[in-house]
């Protein structure tokens, strides 16, 4: 809608995990880091945590990337985990063997086992990868989770498991001391600094082939104090903008407008948290 106004070739502030346009702060840098070194090194299991819009579906999206590059693992990527174990189960051993399976937890647990060992023995490895892994409601689940792990020689483990979710992954975990204590890389993203923020911005708006300059660093600031960092708040206070300055025919983003935006965005905010 507003694209053609500010020259752009798309929008920049999408809430998509569109990796074209991930922004690798220091933070985003090293979680990547880390979780690709517990799956090419076998570590068996990792945990990267954040809050909500802090960039950890857009990475779990950039990882799998990058295993398809090396053309040696098979993934197994849950993005609606809030099964229950038997369904659980079920959806690892679909997403690994790329069809339905039926049968009894016995048989099911002995396909995944067998899927397993054959990529081993054809020089591949298993990743799964649990997005959103808070919402998983059952201990049960998480139990099931745990012994995927028993999959090992003495040497390696067999599979690697990823675990991704918001902070309340973290205690969840923490309860369940036989997993927590198999993690052996963990990682937790926190909000972009301030001059990250105005990186962010202007990474984003170049890539999408307009003015980095659009918006002034006064603006970014505003943006920033309301957004505390967060990617997915500041995209939505950048794209409110871009869509104002639109209406409204200015040249660039300022102080005044990024104020009014961030004004009503709090305000829907407490008008949300308030009918919840």
């Amino acid at each position: 809608m507003y694209e053609q106004y500010w020259g752009l070739k798309e929008k920049p502030f999408e809430n998509t995990p569109d990796p074209k346009f991930m922004y690798y702060s220091r933070q985003h840098e090293e979680a990547l880091t880390r979780m690709l070194y517990a799956i090419r090194e076998e570590k068996g299991a990792a945990m990267l945590t954040g809050d909500y819009g802090s960039g950890k579906t857009i990475l779990s999206r950039i990882i799998i990337d990058e295993l398809i590059k090396d053309n040696i693992y098979e993934v197994a990527l849950i993005t609606h985990p809030h099964l229950m174990p038997m369904q659980f189960i079920q959806e690892i051993a679909y997403q690994l063997k790329n069809e339905h399976v039926k049968g009894s937890r016995f048989e099911l647990m002995h396909t995944i086992q067998d899927i397993v060992y054959n990529n081993f023995n054809a020089g591949k490895k298993t990743v799964i990868l649990i997005d959103e892994a808070q919402i998983i409601k059952n201990v049960e689940t998480f139990e099931e989770v745990r012994l995927f792990l028993n999959f090992q020689l003495n040497n390696k483990f067999l599979i690697t498991l990823v675990l991704i979710g918001q902070p309340e992954l973290i205690s969840k975990v923490r309860s369940i001391p036989q997993l927590w204590q198999r993690l052996g890389i963990k990682y937790h993203l926190s909000g972009l600094s301030n001059s990250e923020t105005e990186n962010y911005i202007r990474y984003r708006l170049n890539v999408a082939g307009g003015n980095p300059e659009i918006f002034t660093k006064e603006a970014i600031e505003i943006i920033y104090n309301y957004s505390n960092g967060i990617p997915r708040n500041l995209n939505n206070a950048c794209d409110m903008c871009l869509l104002i300055g639109f209406g409204q025919e200015v040249k660039v983003i300022d102080k005044d407008l990024a104020e009014k935006v961030a004004a009503d965005l709090n305000m829907k905010r407490s008008l949300y948290a308030e009918n919840v």
